[in-house]
């Protein structure tokens, strides 16, 4: 196949970068960017639980997540989501960021909170949900350690990091990390959530044309999962954990 932009290889990861503290008021918030691919992450806290867990006889605390793209963020001008409006797209990528946070998450050691994450997508280049999940652990971390120096909790509710990226399988070849180019003329492309400790939260699989082998399967699953390593060393060396 042709050689990827910047010469990156099959199974490199584009340019990535995380900038804390980015917006003055949440909690934890990070701008988080693959390539041209950024998205500013907040993690926010509120001291109630949804309605829905209310009448629970035993209750835990709770992390929800929001996505969006703004309306600039792709090559031609998508319309701004509200209410009723939200696509099935933004609801699927906002339950899997909410899972794959929880996934991050002792709800019981939360106590009767709520954090809420939010992904706006600022500039789109593919994987944006898999970037909005690996910034928003970061969000999530200080959002936590603010809760616990303030005395709200006593020990923290984090289990392992979590990160996520893409992978597929274009002219015959796995590559990681897709941008749009990549992503929009794959013959299989996939999205895998995993913790440090190599648990797998989701593995979202497609084929877009001819089905793939298992064994294929297996290889973009060892790709992806050396991606994935790769980007939580990123995040404990800026958290300094």
């Amino acid at each position: 196949m042709a050689s990827r932009f910047n010469d990156r290889k099959a199974s490199g990861l584009r340019q990535v970068n995380f900038t804390r503290n980015f917006t003055k008021h949440a909690e934890g918030s990070v701008l988080v960017e693959f390539g041209d691919t950024k998205v500013i992450t907040t993690a926010t806290t509120e001291e109630r639980i949804p309605r829905w867990m209310m009448s629970q006889e035993h209750k835990t605390g709770w992390l929800s997540a929001e996505y969006s793209l703004i309306p600039s963020a792709t090559h031609t001008r998508v319309q701004r989501e509200r209410g009723i409006n939200i696509s099935g797209r933004t609801q699927e990528i906002q339950r899997l960021i909410g899972r794959s946070l929880r996934a991050a998450v002792d709800l019981e050691k939360l106590g009767e909170r709520t954090i809420t994450i939010d992904a706006d997508v600022i500039q789109a280049d593919g994987g944006t949900r898999t970037a909005s999940i690996s910034g928003a652990f970061i969000a999530l971390y200080d959002a936590v350690n603010k809760l616990m120096d303030n005395g709200l909790i006593v020990e923290n509710p984090i289990i392992e990091p979590v990160a996520a990226i893409s992978v597929g399988i274009l002219d015959g070849e796995i590559l990681l990390d897709l941008d749009y180019s990549e992503d929009s003329t794959a013959d299989v492309d996939a999205n895998i959530v995993m913790t440090e400790s190599g648990k797998i939260i989701e593995f979202q699989s497609t084929a877009e044309g001819n089905p793939f082998y298992r064994k294929q399967l297996l290889k973009m699953l060892d790709v992806a999962e050396n991606g994935i390593k790769d980007i939580i060393k990123m995040q404990k060396s800026i958290l300094g954990i």
